[in-house]
C-alpha cells in the first residue's frame, strides 16, 4: 500500500498536478524565472493563448502539459485558475496560462523558451 501511494505521489508531482491548499502560490521565480512549487521545472506561457483561455489541447497538450489546478482552486496573488476546454482547471501567471514542456526533463531545464518563438519562459 504505501508503494501505491508513493507513486501516485511521483506522479502528481511529474505531471505538475498542483494540491496547493489555503494561500500557497502554485509557482515561484527561482533561477529569474517561474518554477512550478511542486516540482521545480520551468513554467512557459504561449503567445496565442488570449488572456484567460488556454489554446492548446490535444496533441499541443501532450507535448506543453499545463499546470494543473485542483478544481476547487482559488486566485492567489497574481495566479488566477483558467477553465480548459475539457473542464479542467490550469494555473494561469497575470492572465496567462502556464505549461511545462515535455523535453525538460529536470529543474532548471529551459530548452522550450522562443520554441517556433511562440513559447515562452516566466521571467521575474
Amino acid at each position: 500500500m504505501k508503494r501505491f501511494f508513493a507513486a501516485i505521489a511521483v506522479i502528481a508531482l511529474a505531471t505538475g498536478c498542483a494540491m496547493f491548499g489555503g494561500d500557497k502560490a502554485p509557482a515561484k521565480f527561482s533561477g529569474g524565472m517561474l518554477v512550478a512549487s511542486a516540482n521545480d521545472m520551468t513554467l512557459y506561457t504561449f503567445d496565442k493563448d488570449p488572456a484567460g483561455k488556454s489554446v492548446c489541447n490535444g496533441p499541443c497538450a501532450a507535448n506543453w502539459p499545463p499546470l494543473a489546478a485542483p478544481a476547487d482552486a482559488k486566485p492567489v496573488g497574481d495566479f488566477t485558475v483558467v477553465t480548459r476546454d475539457d473542464g479542467s482547471k490550469q494555473w494561469a501567471y497575470r492572465g496567462k496560462p502556464l505549461y511545462f514542456w515535455i523535453k525538460d526533463t529536470k529543474p532548471g531545464d529551459k530548452s522550450g523558451d522562443g520554441f517556433n518563438n511562440i513559447w515562452r519562459i516566466v521571467k521575474s
